[in-house]
């Protein structure tokens, strides 16, 4: 049998909390607004420090923040949340594609976790405002899994069996 480190959210476990940073889109900010609130209080529910909350103009302009916010040391992981509504154009999946490709990219190239809380494309506003709590629960949750498993990872060493971390 195999060594475990950690479990899925780390509850029971004596370990530092996870620092996180959220940016937040103002643009449709009656359903992002909400979002941030369910991700603050999700958070501290699963015993994670929001550190910053950044506010971006759009979803466009999250990426920006996001990477400011990863060369902090104080920054363990960072949530970008928003609501990407369709328009009379293609322009919200030009936007949501974009924007989820450049997070990608800026959590390899930081070695931190971004999750992504950004709904869209291809909705309207009533359907954004059924995912608030889905879309904001879920990033907090993978930011604070992947955090908690980076740390476990970084600290385990194999010594002839199989290492599980999850």
């Amino acid at each position: 049998m195999g060594l475990y480190r950690g479990d899925a959210l780390g509850v029971g476990r004596v370990a530092e909390a996870i620092r996180l940073g959220i940016v937040v889109s103002e643009f449709n900010y009656d359903v992002t607004y909400l979002m941030l609130q369910r991700a603050m209080n999700h958070a501290k529910f699963l015993g994670a420090v929001v550190a910053y909350v950044v506010k971006a103009p759009g979803a466009y302009d999250i990426p920006l923040l996001v990477e400011k916010l990863l060369r902090k040391d104080d920054v363990d992981a960072v949530v970008a949340l928003g609501a990407i509504i369709t328009g009379a154009t293609k322009h919200d999946e030009v936007i949501a594609h974009q924007v989820a490709r450049k997070l990608v990219d800026l959590a390899e190239k930081y070695g931190k976790p971004v999750t992504l809380g950004i709904s869209g494309p291809g909705m309207n506003r009533m359907q954004a405002l059924e995912r608030v709590d889905d879309y904001a629960r879920r990033a907090v949750e993978a930011a604070i899994k992947l955090a908690r498993r980076m740390k476990a990872l970084e600290e385990a060493k194999f010594s002839g069996e199989t290492v599980f971390i999850e």
